[in-house]
């Protein structure tokens, strides 16, 4: 269930990202790399999960059938209100890819980008979190809800401080700019 990382894992996010851009069109914004796969380094179960950002999400749910035509398995909202949720398995059956597609407001997108660029940027956490993944799997290997759930606590307590790092490194971006742009005009 949980495998080493494979370097091979961005490659493959770029490869299905084409084509989750051709199949969603002009209502997608933006689409991030998420997940495990998406941190170097840590274990992860091998399938690619990616943030779709649409502008809006009845363009997306317009354009399903593309996703379908594309081997995605269309699961509307799926247990969380305001996502658009999608889903592919290989010619094996083996699940390959998630897609998890959200409004630009909504709050997820920012949960789901702090978290992954707060573990891509405190490596010994992310090493925590892999051990936890490998523990859980061994323990749970052919009940996924307990191998969820046995991650839940580690998730959200991460995604408190993920959330609060984000903001702080953005109060700080706001302030170098505001006084790059107080400098130059000084200098007029």
């Amino acid at each position: 269930m949980v495998v080493p990382y494979d370097p091979q894992w961005p490659a493959a996010f770029e490869r299905a990202a084409r084509e989750v851009k051709a199949a969603l069109g002009e209502s997608l914004l933006a689409i991030h790399h998420i997940g495990s796969t998406s941190i170097p380094g840590i274990h992860a179960k091998p399938i690619i999960d990616m943030l779709a950002v649409a502008g809006d999400l009845l363009q997306v749910d317009e354009r399903a059938e593309r996703m379908r035509e594309i081997g995605y398995e269309v699961m509307g909202e799926f247990g969380i209100d305001g996502r658009r949720y999608f889903r592919r398995d290989n010619a094996a059956g083996v699940r390959t890819e998630h897609v998890h597609t959200f409004a630009a407001e909504s709050p997820h997108v920012r949960r789901h980008l702090a978290f992954r660029d707060f573990l891509r940027d405190h490596a010994e956490l992310a090493q925590e979190y892999a051990q936890l993944k490998q523990r859980l799997a061994a323990a749970h290997p052919l009940d996924i809800e307990a191998y969820m759930d046995g991650k839940e606590a580690f998730i959200r307590q991460t995604q408190a401080k993920a959330l609060e790092w984000m903001s702080c490194r953005e109060t700080f971006e706001t302030g170098r700019r505001e006084r790059q742009i107080l400098s130059r005009a000084a200098k007029l």
